[in-house]
């Protein structure tokens, strides 16, 4: 049996993606940060949920200690959206470091208190759910500084992770899942919430070492940096 981890999956993607890999018969670890949600409705025996906080070492430590097993699935899918500032004035710089914590850093503390379980001989992915907003060269907009800043940073570190990643068989699929239903993206997002998963499911069940380290929409696009 397949074991995946699975962070932010208390609701929206983090938790479709914990119904869908169930179904598909995946052993399934959810990382929620403070209430099960949409968790509490699942009823599993192949599904262990446990409180993650990806800013928090120690709740990271405790985490793993209850993976029993290898890992072939790393979905980093905790993240909050930034204050939708305005203008320059407004920005809050305590909440934007706060942003780039959970959305940038926290990937990456993930991906190192689980490598050694990642480490098999198998092929192991790992899946960073980024965003368009993260590509600099699609900032036609501007503003939503602390988000765009936290994916675009998310993708550097992603990028600059893959090569050491490789040598261990370990993959790095970035993703962006288009602009879902979903509680941070609102009821007015053209995207619904189980075809962007489905789509970014059928990359994660094709990627390969080749692919590390690229950029992909949800829908199989690959995107600009």
């Amino acid at each position: 049996m397949r074991t995946a981890v699975v962070t932010g999956a208390s609701r929206g993607i983090g938790s479709e993606f914990v119904v869908r890999l169930l179904d598909a018969g995946w052993k399934v670890y959810a990382g929620y940060r403070s209430d099960l949600l949409r968790l509490e409705l699942i009823s599993n025996h192949n599904l262990v949920c446990q409180r993650l906080d990806v800013t928090d070492n120690n709740s990271i430590s405790e985490f793993v200690k209850i993976i029993d097993n290898n890992v072939d699935l790393l979905i980093n899918n905790a993240g909050v959206p930034d204050g939708r500032w305005r203008n320059i004035k407004e920005i809050d710089d305590k909440w934007m470091l706060e942003v780039l914590n959970i959305n940038s850093v926290g990937p990456v503390r993930m991906v190192k208190a689980l490598y050694d379980k990642m480490n098999h001989k198998s092929l192991t992915t790992v899946a960073m759910i980024s965003s368009l907003m993260g590509s600099i060269e699609d900032c036609h907009s501007g503003r939503s500084y602390a988000y765009r800043a936290s994916k675009t940073a998310l993708n550097m570190l992603s990028v600059a992770m893959k090569k050491e990643a490789k040598e261990d068989n370990i993959s790095i699929l970035i993703l962006h899942p288009g602009w879902v239903k979903t509680r941070m993206g609102g009821e007015h997002a053209p995207v619904e919430l189980v075809d962007s998963v489905e789509g970014m499911m059928k990359l994660i069940n094709a990627q390969t070492l080749d692919d590390s380290g690229k950029f992909f929409q949800y829908d199989g696009v690959e995107l600009p940096w």
